[in-house]
């Protein structure tokens, strides 16, 4: 056994050195631990682990921030990940009766890697977890840099949300040469004034639908006449990007944002500015 201090709780976790039986809030956390070789040792997730494809077999016990404690008291898990941001008061609610530890939310696309690295060193994989991280640094290398765009992006979380400062989606626009119309706002996230967007006039838009929904080329015309937004350049130009599949993918933080998301952003930024 031994004692990984928290920030987030203020003092120290006991955890099996190894553990053996994981439990995961987190979909990036989970991600994290099967591209760690530690997948076998995951016996529970959230209904939103989709990352990868096996993760979907494991045990389900609720959702971003509620559980269903009969489970997880079955389970019997000698180590809990969550995250913070939207789930600390779920993450030290929980720590009260099982061994909990909650990672920092990353503000910026280094601290994705950061993230990674102390999955695997909670997890008894220091090794494993450097190894990615350092994967990850070296995709980001290969990254290009594109003309700068004033771009907008929103994600569907059961209404539009877009992002400012504090936020790792934020960064990455910044990191591939962009602008993102809320990038001075000093905060994680916001709900969108989408009357200023209009008038901001973009030049690229990235919009990414909610989980799991079926979202198609009619739906997002329809969105764009609701708002009155046919007339951006951004759509004038051919510069509207809807995110791919069904799953999370901006709003996702695991290892794929890097390897994944980043490289499709950089390359719908690349066509647009083409075309600006």
């Amino acid at each position: 056994m031994v004692k990984v201090f928290s920030e987030v709780l203020g003092t120290a976790v006991p955890v099996p050195d190894p553990p053996e039986r994981i439990v995961s809030f987190s979909p990036a956390a989970t991600e994290t631990l099967f591209q760690l070789g530690l997948g076998e040792k995951v016996v529970g997730v959230t209904a939103f682990c989709a990352r990868p494809a096996e993760a979907q077999s494991k045990r389900k016990l609720g959702s971003y921030n509620t559980v269903r404690e009969e489970i997880l008291d079955e389970l019997n898990p000698d180590l809990i990940l969550a995250v913070t941001g939207y789930q600390r008061e779920f993450a030290v609610r929980l720590s009260k009766k099982y061994p909990v530890y909650p990672l920092e939310l990353p503000l910026s696309v280094a601290g994705i890697i950061d993230f990674v690295v102390k999955v695997g060193l909670v997890t008894g994989a220091a090794g494993k977890g450097r190894e990615l991280g350092a994967a990850l640094l070296r995709s980001l290398g290969r990254l290009p840099r594109v003309s700068k765009l004033d771009s907008y992006v929103e994600i569907n979380l059961g209404g539009p949300v877009s992002f400012g400062a504090y936020s790792y989606i934020t960064d990455a626009f910044r990191l591939l040469g962009s602008s993102h119309l809320y990038e001075d706002e000093p905060r994680e996230w916001l709900v969108p004034d989408l009357k200023a967007v209009s008038l901001r006039n973009p030049d690229a838009v990235f919009y990414e639908p909610k989980m799991y929904s079926k979202f198609e080329g009619g739906d997002l015309a329809t969105l764009l006449r609701s708002r009155g937004w046919t007339g951006l350049k951004a759509v004038a130009l051919g510069n509207v990007f809807v995110t791919p599949g069904p799953l999370d993918f901006l709003a996702h933080h695991g290892p794929s944002f890097i390897t994944q998301a980043l490289p499709w952003l950089a390359e719908q930024l690349a066509a647009a500015s083409e075309r600006v």
